[in-house]
């Protein structure tokens, strides 16, 4: 049997590359991947504007409320005033930074204070006040220490269970060494270190050197502290000693491993 003519193979031929999809070159591609990084380009752009006009050029996220957290002394009042929160502005340009210094330097009663953004609205002041610890009269009025020395007010009326600080030094080679402001930080030291019910006893806080720090109890006792080292033994000791002698008057711990108990 003849096979096929030239004319019969030529059009198979024909038939055959008329059914394979046209050729596209390498150009084709690489144009559609640009314009995807273009498109994308662009909506990164368009978002990021609007991000940018929300916060700061709409009335969205505008400062409305001010809300205040933790005061005891201070007033809300007084330290929204000192805040001066920038109500109306874009919420993400308030300097919360700039805040707190000037809340921290005008309030010197504030310990810490941290201020934050509540979104979408409003700003948060949350304070922590300082405690006192002691206190020393001056000119018929109480100024304020705290647990780390901090003389930060002054008020007309002593506090209710802080004790006074009697700070009298004796003219010595202690007093030089180590000076008033080291003697009050020792007094600090001492009234931190005592039980709670001791503490609740106390009324005041006497320093004559460094070596010798005593206390006066409410019912007339006295205890002899010393120095301010050792001082959480010095409170087990006298806790011990106070149990054993609950008439007793006079407490010595100034030497923890050899106290004494006196009934005056």
């Amino acid at each position: 049997m003849a096979g096929p003519t030239t004319a019969q193979r030529g059009a198979a031929g024909r038939a055959d590359s008329s059914a394979r999809p046209p050729h596209i070159g390498p150009e084709g591609p690489r144009i559609s991947r640009r314009l995807l990084l273009v498109l994308i380009g662009v909506a990164a752009a368009l978002l990021a504007a609007f991000v940018v006009w929300a916060l700061y050029g709409s009335s969205w996220f505008r400062v409305e409320k001010v809300r205040t957290s933790g005061v005891e002394v201070l007033t809300r009042e007084e330290v929204e005033a000192v805040a001066a929160t920038p109500v109306g502005a874009p919420l993400a340009s308030v300097d919360i930074d700039a805040m707190e210094r000037r809340l921290r330097q005008k309030l010197p009663r504030i310990d810490t204070v941290d201020v934050v953004r509540s979104w979408p609205d409003g700003i948060g002041l949350k304070v922590t006040e300082r405690k006192p610890v002691l206190l020393v009269e001056k000119d018929g009025k109480f100024v304020e220490v705290d647990a780390e020395g901090v003389r930060f007010a002054t008020v007309a009326e002593a506090p209710e269970g802080v004790p006074l600080l009697e700070l009298k030094p004796e003219p010595s080679a202690s007093l030089r060494r180590f000076g008033e402001d080291r003697l009050l930080r020792e007094a600090v030291r001492v009234a931190g270190d005592l039980p709670d019910g001791v503490a609740a006893d106390t009324e005041v806080v006497r320093v004559v050197s460094y070596d010798d720090i005593s206390l006066r109890l409410t019912r007339d006792r006295e205890v002899m502290w010393g120095s301010g080292e050792d001082g959480s033994v010095k409170a087990r000791v006298l806790d011990a000693l106070m149990m054993a002698s609950p008439k007793a008057g006079h407490f010595d711990v100034s030497v923890p491993t050899a106290p004494a108990v006196s009934a005056s």
